[in-house]
């Protein structure tokens, strides 16, 4: 397989299961946007392992070891017959990604797997928000680390904005996903957030299965969501140092994820009764106003 095949194998995975994302790498110049769909294929596939219910627990953790062991064979070889891993290696050669970003990367992964994370019949939850901070670097901030290296930059104040937009990301989708999550027996509200708010986890239940949502459960949403709003100011920041050809795709990411935010504002935080959504026909228009302002970007870089 070539490595342009298999840019067009992680392009397909990007273009079906992205949903946010592909809207951003659309911006991008095609080197760039190639590199981004074999970084997204490749998180993609660690996903789909950590997630697939099918299978129980233990038995996710090792079909997970397996698959990181091969990457790591095909990451040394620099070879594979994985169009996933053949891609990624070329995009971690072009853009100097580090291997211990990966491995991060891989790891905020395999958290939900880990023993510790996942014990047997109990719930999984975070003590604190600095607990939680580091959930969402590794499942967010690392790929904001990624990303940022395709994106181009040179002031080095860009990594800790990166870091701080990928948590923003991922405290957006902690408010959108509690509802499901809380399903899957996964409680990522901080269990000193809800204490604050005088909220139990029983409540989080009685909630899921259709109680009313009642102020204090309001409030201790909303905390949250203060929380995301904050580091989003990082995301302004960050725009800025960005290489002009891929600010764009930046300004995209960052709308759509806002935009989300906003929308479970709007809600009064109930998450519970509906899932909070940014709809296609605005996201598109997102993107068409994101397709402007590269063209632009691009044009005055010349």
């Amino acid at each position: 397989m070539t490595t342009a095949e298999a840019y067009a194998v992680c392009r397909a995975i990007a273009q079906r299961e992205a949903k946010n994302f592909y809207y951003a790498f659309r911006v991008l110049p095609e080197h760039k946007r190639n590199a981004m769909c074999a970084v997204y294929a490749f998180m993609r596939r660690a996903d789909d392992i950590a997630d697939d219910e099918s299978m129980p627990i233990p038995e996710r953790r090792i079909v997970m070891a397996n698959w990181v062991a091969t990457w790591r064979i095909a990451r040394a070889s620099e070879t594979s017959d994985d169009p996933v891993f053949l891609a990624l290696n070329d995009t971690q050669r072009q853009f100097a990604i580090p291997d211990a970003l990966l491995e991060e990367l891989v790891q905020g992964t395999t958290m939900d797997l880990d023993p510790q994370s996942t014990p047997t019949n109990q719930l999984q939850t975070f003590a604190t928000f600095d607990d939680l901070y580091r959930y969402c670097y590794l499942v967010a901030s690392v790929v904001g680390l990624v990303c940022i290296r395709i994106f181009g930059y040179t002031d080095p104040q860009a990594e800790k904005l990166a870091e701080e937009t990928g948590i923003a990301f991922q405290l957006t989708n902690i408010l959108r996903d509690v509802k499901e999550d809380a399903e899957r027996r996964r409680i990522y509200l901080p269990l000193d957030l809800l204490s604050e708010f005088g909220v139990s986890l029983d409540r989080i239940h009685a909630l899921v299965k259709g109680a009313s949502l009642q102020s204090n459960e309001r409030a201790a949403l909303q905390a949250l969501g203060s929380r995301a709003e904050q580091y989003y100011a990082s995301a302004d920041r960050l725009l800025p140092l960005i290489d002009a050809d891929s600010r764009a795709a930046l300004w995209v990411l960052v709308t759509i994820y806002h935009r989300l935010l906003h929308k479970i504002s709007a809600a009064d935080s109930d998450v519970f009764s509906k899932r909070a959504r940014v709809p296609t026909p605005e996201k598109l228009l997102i993107l068409a106003q994101g397709a402007v302002m590269g063209l632009r970007n691009r044009g005055a870089s010349r």
